[in-house]
């Protein structure tokens, strides 16, 4: 009867490693991943862009010199997930302004569908066309679904010599903007 019992709680434990181990070895992975992404990005002078926002203004990297700038690639307009994305950065966008921060969306639509998405929103920023993807692939985030391609959910923080300081490669549409706030007071404060 012992025997029973030793040899059930010994069998359950060996069933309880091989059920977490990939478990904790996709834990493992994902973080190993974040920190990757990380190095890869910070330290790094920011790629050089010229982009048309949602009026058909033209953006470039440069004429942010001396502000911090949020550079936050999205997916898709007037998805849910965007969309939400989008209300939290204009609900805090004169907490970002306080802070001398730029705040710049950008996905792969045109300016006409920029232009109805802010419209809509009534965003006060601007949200950059990156149609031809030329600032998505160069920083690796474009994703392709066979004939579709879209940006992954990404942002990186720049800060005001034009240096990436902090690369969000995992975001959560509620609670992005305000985490990103809170970082750049963090940083302005060193």
């Amino acid at each position: 009867m012992k025997m029973k019992k030793i040899f059930r709680l010994g069998f359950l434990a060996i069933s309880a490693g091989l059920i977490f181990s990939p478990v904790l070895h996709a834990e493992n992975t994902l973080f190993a991943k974040i920190d990757s992404d990380q190095k890869r990005w910070v330290g790094k002078t920011a790629p050089a862009f010229k982009l048309q926002d949602q009026n058909g203004k033209w953006h470039e990297l440069r004429q942010y010199k001396g502000k911090w700038i949020v550079l936050y690639f999205y997916p898709k307009d007037n998805s849910p997930g965007c969309t939400q994305e989008a209300n939290q950065f204009k609900t805090l966008y004169p907490q970002f302004l306080k802070n001398n921060a730029a705040v710049l969306g950008v996905s792969l639509d045109d300016v006409p569908s920029h232009q109805k998405f802010s419209e809509k929103l009534g965003l006060p920023f601007a949200i950059l066309a990156d149609n031809n993807h030329q600032l998505a692939d160069q920083f690796g985030i474009v994703r392709n679904f066979g004939i579709a391609k879209i940006a992954k959910r990404e942002t990186f923080l720049i800060d005001p010599q034009g240096t990436i300081i902090y690369h969000y490669s995992s975001v959560n549409s509620q609670t992005h903007a305000g985490q990103v706030l809170a970082d750049i007071q963090k940083f302005s404060r060193k």
